[in-house]
């Protein structure tokens, strides 16, 4: 997908996501979305990071070269806008408590959400 693909189908994705799961205990507003090309430097690829949240920006992040279809870019964003739900105080103490990213209770639920991605298209 191209750069102005991805845009235009976020923003109808986006509006959907919300509609559905509404707005987060722990933010004031909704997530900005950014749409950027890597994390890293063009000589650094890591061609399976689609998108990250950060809690601190509440910003939704997404790594459009990375993203190769309708359904990568929906579960994608399915996925950030559940850490976008999560509170961040409880993010840090389950990493702290020894869960890693394949086992961390918000991890699983966001992966499990992204199953729904059909709703939203």
């Amino acid at each position: 997908m191209t750069k102005r693909e991805i845009k235009k189908v976020t923003e109808t994705v986006y509006k959907r996501i919300i509609k559905h799961y509404g707005y987060s205990n722990f933010h004031q507003s909704v997530p900005f979305v950014a749409i950027e090309s890597s994390p890293y430097s063009d000589a650094e690829v890591d061609d399976e990071l689609y998108g990250e949240y950060c809690f601190m920006l509440n910003e939704i992040t997404l790594y459009w070269k990375n993203i190769k279809n309708i359904e990568l870019l929906t579960r994608t964003l399915v996925h950030e806008y559940q850490h976008y739900l999560q509170s961040p105080s409880w993010m840090t103490r389950y990493y702290k408590m020894g869960y890693g990213y394949n086992d961390h209770p918000y991890e699983v639920s966001a992966f499990n959400e992204e199953e729904k991605w059909l709703k939203f298209v």
